[in-house]
């Protein structure tokens, strides 16, 4: 039952922190960050995000901008759920690098 509860909070989360980060970056041309999965604290105190970030040269400097606006992304965020959760967690960002891993996988099988 816990579970599902945790599991309904973080499709909500992902899912809100898309469309948050979908139009933040439309005035950015050629840069797309994607919610690939928010884990979420049994308390609900902390929510971990892991972001696809494309092109990938630009990762680390995406990140750090979005770790530096992450009160202003949080309170967007709870304005956007305020009826439907207690709390609104706090937010860390992470790169979510599965995608490169795969593909370098891809190309040492290849060769």
């Amino acid at each position: 039952m816990e579970r599902t509860r945790l599991s309904k909070i973080e499709r909500l989360l992902q899912k809100e922190l898309s469309d948050i980060f979908q139009k933040q970056t439309q005035a950015m041309r050629g840069v797309l960050v994607s919610v690939s999965v928010v884990r979420v604290s049994p308390d609900l105190s902390v929510a971990r995000a892991y972001l696809s970030i494309f092109p990938s040269e630009r990762a680390k400097e995406l990140l750090e901008n979005i770790r530096a606006n992450t009160k202003t992304i949080r309170y967007d965020l709870g304005q956007r759920i305020r009826t439907q959760v207690r709390k609104i967690p706090e937010l860390t960002f992470f790169i979510d690098d599965s995608l490169d891993y795969i593909e370098n996988i891809d190309n040492l099988l290849k060769k």
